[in-house]
């Protein structure tokens, strides 16, 4: 019956948090996701999408983008079709980062973040960052191939502080899990 199994096929990554208090300058967490190529699964990404960007093929995009924590439900929301995904690319990497325009800004200082990793009705994974307070990034989960080609998802949230620009370049690294 293996050869039934679909595997990870389209999952929807959403985060929230609430807004800064008032005269506080705003918080803006925004997610990434970087796609890397089979020849080289912990080098550097294939592509990354962000707020300003969406993959060549359409497969991962931002649906909803928040500067400020001030929406309704979940903030940001970002759309992963890994069943699209060329199979030139064997694994994918999704993150949190937080924008330092105003300053150095880790999770200890976010209020109620929160997050939720779903394929469909079924929630993959539910999170608010309390094991990374002192990070200013964090990844929060990754897509692999297995050997038949179909997606598998390894859980875990491993925190950063690093700048965006950076953390767009180290999520990748492998983890000592």
């Amino acid at each position: 019956m293996s050869d039934l199994n679909k595997g990870i096929r389209k999952v929807e990554l959403a985060v929230k948090w609430d807004p800064s208090p008032p005269g506080q300058p705003p918080t803006d967490l925004d997610i990434v996701a970087a796609t890397y190529l089979a020849s080289d699964p912990y080098g550097k990404p294939g592509y990354v999408v962000h707020f300003d960007s969406r993959s060549p093929d359409g497969t991962i995009y931002l649906n909803r983008d928040s500067l400020d924590g001030k929406g309704f439900g979940w903030d940001e929301v970002m759309t992963l079709e890994l069943h699209r995904l060329d199979s030139k690319y064997a694994r994918v990497v999704a993150g949190v980062v937080i924008q330092q325009r105003t300053g150095h800004r880790t999770f200890v200082g976010v209020l109620n973040p929160a997050l939720r990793l779903r394929e469909g009705y079924t929630v993959l994974a539910e999170d608010d960052f309390g094991g990374v307070l002192g990070a200013t990034a964090a990844t929060v989960a990754e897509f692999v191939r297995d050997a038949s080609g179909e997606w598998m998802f390894r859980p875990g949230i491993h925190g950063y502080d690093t700048d965006p620009q950076s953390f767009a370049r180290v999520m990748g690294s492998p983890q000592d899990s």
